[in-house]
């Protein structure tokens, strides 16, 4: 799906006229103009140029993110972004931790799509193994997944609506990611950094009246979506904020390494999910996102239709979901059934023994990548034949993003600084991981 003039009611990309650009286009002639006849009345000197500090503690740079701007007068020359306040060692941790415990580490990453770390790491840990899941644990980490990417993007149009002005949408947002983590927490007990996907499966089953809670899920939302349509997509004010800001193409995109909505918003539909399918992905009918111009408004816009495209593979996913077991029956992997503990001097031991030592993966190295909500996230793994592994490394879509942003905000009004970090939607637990 493309972001055109078909679409105005939800999207209303194409049909727009660059009037921001265009003025910044005459302002830059004038100055030019001015300097050749010798005045520096619109040309300030060098020396009017100061360097300004934002963050790392301010509430709009979504976390410790501290940004260096070189100003002149409203205007940012150059940026830099400084990370690593948060920095926590979590790969360094890794190697520490048996590869059961190893979800409990990733989770924290992306705080806000814990399941696509766990569902990356459990992807290259059973890839060491050789061993495949149950396809319910595989349609059951698709349902987790997708609910997840709902919750992630609606937290974003919660907190983009805040940077923006928008207050209200900051209530509205939370107010339907609270309905997806009311979910989340009757399937693995917790709102967020779940170690519900483990390597061999998931932790547990889908609980009792599953599948009438998301029903009620999905007949929520889309009223509410397009509510959201009302208070922002069609705004003046909001447009005017957003259409133009930011920009960045095909080329600049590939070459920054930028995936996910970033890259998707310059017209260039790369989606893991359909380019190099997991889990089930091949065996759902969904469109990948995209738009014309790679700015703020599109990277807004694309954020708001993958809800859409998200809860049409839910709705495929309840009807597809096969019965079966949720995790892999081999018992160096899964440990014994709770009620087993109880029976069996055996299964009291290789339950202990799965849960203090670990079970042991073979030498090798494997690569597993997903796409999150922020574009791709791919864990790389080293194992040397122990319970641990030897090494691993996080691809981080956020990391990798944020060396975008001196790119987007060069020759940005200061104004429209909050408004490119927002539409980056880093998130600092997975950039200092």
């Amino acid at each position: 799906m493309t972001i055109t003039d078909e679409t105005p009611e939800t999207i209303d990309g194409a049909a727009r006229v660059r009037q921001r650009g265009e003025d910044a286009a005459v302002l830059r002639l004038s100055e030019a103009q001015a300097a050749a006849i010798g005045t520096d009345a619109t040309t300030p000197d060098d020396d009017e140029r100061v360097l300004l500090n934002m963050g790392p503690s301010h509430p709009s740079t979504h976390g410790v993110l501290r940004l260096m701007l070189e100003m002149e007068g409203e205007t940012v020359i150059r940026s830099k972004p400084v990370v690593g306040y948060l920095h926590t060692g979590m790969e360094k941790q890794a190697e520490q931790l048996t590869f059961l415990q190893g979800c409990t580490n990733v989770t924290r990453m992306d705080y806000a799509s814990p399941f696509f770390t766990e569902l990356a790491f459990s992807l290259a840990t059973e890839k060491l193994l050789d061993i495949s899941v149950p396809e319910r644990a595989v349609w059951i980490r698709m349902l987790m997944s997708e609910l997840n990417r709902i919750s992630s993007h609606l937290l974003f149009m919660a907190t983009n609506g805040m940077d923006l002005g928008a207050v209200s949408m900051m209530i509205y947002g939370w107010r339907e990611r609270e309905e997806v983590l009311r979910f989340f927490e009757k399937v693995t007990g917790l709102r967020m950094n779940h170690n519900y996907i483990r390597p061999g499966g998931v932790a547990a089953d889908l609980p009792d009246g599953w599948k009438g809670e998301i029903e009620a899920l999905l007949e929520l939302l889309p009223p509410r979506l397009e509510e959201y349509d009302v208070l922002m997509t069609g705004q003046p004010i909001w447009r005017e904020r957003l259409q133009g800001v930011g920009t960045l193409n095909t080329d600049e995109a590939l070459a920054l390494s930028a995936t996910g909505p970033i890259l998707r918003s310059t017209g260039y539909a790369w989606d893991l999910r359909r380019d190099q399918p997991y889990l089930a992905y091949d065996e759902v009918d969904f469109d990948v996102i995209v738009g014309t111009y790679g700015d703020c408004y599109d990277r807004y816009a694309i954020r708001l239709n993958e809800i859409r495209e998200s809860m049409r593979i839910v709705e495929q996913i309840l009807d597809k979901m096969p019965s079966g077991d949720y995790r892999v029956q081999d018992k160096k992997v899964t440990p014994p059934p709770r009620i087993r503990i109880d029976q069996s001097m055996e299964a009291l031991i290789h339950h202990f023994k799965i849960f203090t030592e670990g079970f042991k993966v073979p030498e090798g190295e494997a690569y597993a990548c997903v796409e999150s909500p922020r574009g791709e996230l791919g864990i790389y793994m080293v194992s040397d034949g122990s319970s641990t592994p030897y090494r691993m490394h996080v691809r981080g879509p956020s990391f990798i993003n944020v060396q975008a942003m001196p790119h987007l905000m060069r020759d940005s009004l200061i104004a429209d600084v909050v408004a490119i970090i927002s539409s980056v939607d880093p998130i600092m637990g997975e950039v200092d991981r």
